[in-house]
């Protein structure tokens, strides 16, 4: 069983940055590969970065490219995901995942769910 808690949203102004973190608990945490999931109300939940269990495989969706960087600490059962030059379209409820084995980028392949964190772009 692994549990994970997010932290590390707020509102922020366009332009800003935020690092967002997931601590996962469980003895094994650091076994799982990891991603970083939005979802907006009456939407799916869409992959915005993913992380293998080693940190030396990762996937970004376009819309994360050259603005997000995700990254773990496997000695302190932590995922990172650094948000930079955000938009206003990046607001949304940000979850992290995690699952055995490779990463995926559809949130149906994922086991373990945080709780959500919000992040609101605006000026």
């Amino acid at each position: 069983q692994v549990q994970l808690v997010e932290s590390g949203g707020g509102l922020v102004q366009p332009g800003a940055s935020l690092r967002l973190s997931c601590a996962a608990s469980g003895r094994t945490a650091s076994a799982y590969s990891m991603g970083w999931f939005r979802q907006d109300p009456g939407k799916e939940r869409d992959v915005v970065a993913a992380i293998d269990w080693s940190g030396g495989s990762t996937y970004y969706a376009d819309s994360a490219k050259g603005r997000f960087t995700i990254s773990r600490d496997n000695a302190k059962n932590t995922v990172y995901l650094q948000m930079n030059s955000l938009e206003p379209e990046d607001t949304a409820v940000y979850y992290c995942a995690g699952k055995m084995g490779g990463y995926g980028i559809n949130h149906r392949a994922y086991t373990y769910w945080g709780q959500g964190t919000q992040v609101t772009v605006s000026s």
